[in-house]
This record gives C-alpha cells, structure tokens and sequence, in this order.
C-alpha cells in the first residue's frame, strides 16, 4: 500500500522569501506549496485572493488535476502580489520592459537616416 508520490517538477525558480536579495529555490509543485505554507510567507500583509488560488492550484497540480506551469505562473502571481521578486521571471519582464522603455528614445539619425547636418561628401 504505498502511496508515496514522486514529486511534481516545475521549471525551477528562485523565490526572494526570507527577505531583501535572499532567494531560495523551488525545482517542484511541493516546494511551492511549502514556501505558501511556510511563517515566511506575508499572509497578513496583503490580499489573500493570489494567495489563496497559489494554494490550490499548487493542490491541483500535486493530485495532476492541474498542470504544474498553472500552479507556477500562480505562485509567480503570488509573490509579487507579495512584493517578493520571483527570479528568473522577473528577470525576463525587465528586459521586455527595458525593450519598451528603448523604442520611444529612437530617433531617425539612430535609424542611420540623414538629418541635415553639415556633413556632406
């Protein structure tokens, strides 16, 4: 009668849970729904709604109701309903950021259009 599951992999990811620039990885559905559960985690400080639906689809995806991409892109939600950076995600949504930050700053002479200086051949 053994009921042991394995655990449920997830892309790993890097949670700033035990404070400012300190991260502690999670590689599986368990280890998320741990980090929820966990005195670290800021249950009182914010809306539990991001919370609450982490945990149960952290559940979900622990029974395979859920695939486990769900319940990490709700852990990601999560966190940052939290204030807690979420690496490398955030990582990736700096740089999108930083892309759209950069196209208004483009002007045609970047483009290597003419603009009418004095400089002719």
């Amino acid at each position: 009668m053994d009921n042991l599951q394995s655990s449920t992999p997830i892309r790993p990811l890097h949670v700033e849970i035990d404070g400012v620039g300190k991260y502690r990885q999670a590689r599986s559905v368990e280890d998320l729904a741990a980090f929820l559960l966990s005195e670290q985690w800021p249950h009182l400080e914010n809306d539990p709604a991001p919370f609450h639906h982490a945990l149960m689809t952290s559940i979900d995806a622990m029974q395979l109701y859920l695939d486990s991409e769900v319940a990490r892109q709700a852990f990601v939600e999560a966190a940052h309903a939290s204030r807690m950076h979420v690496l490398p995600d955030d990582m990736q949504e700096e740089k999108k950021a930083g892309r759209r930050r950069q196209k208004p700053r483009r002007s045609g002479a970047m483009r290597g259009h003419h603009t009418g200086g004095a400089h002719t051949r």
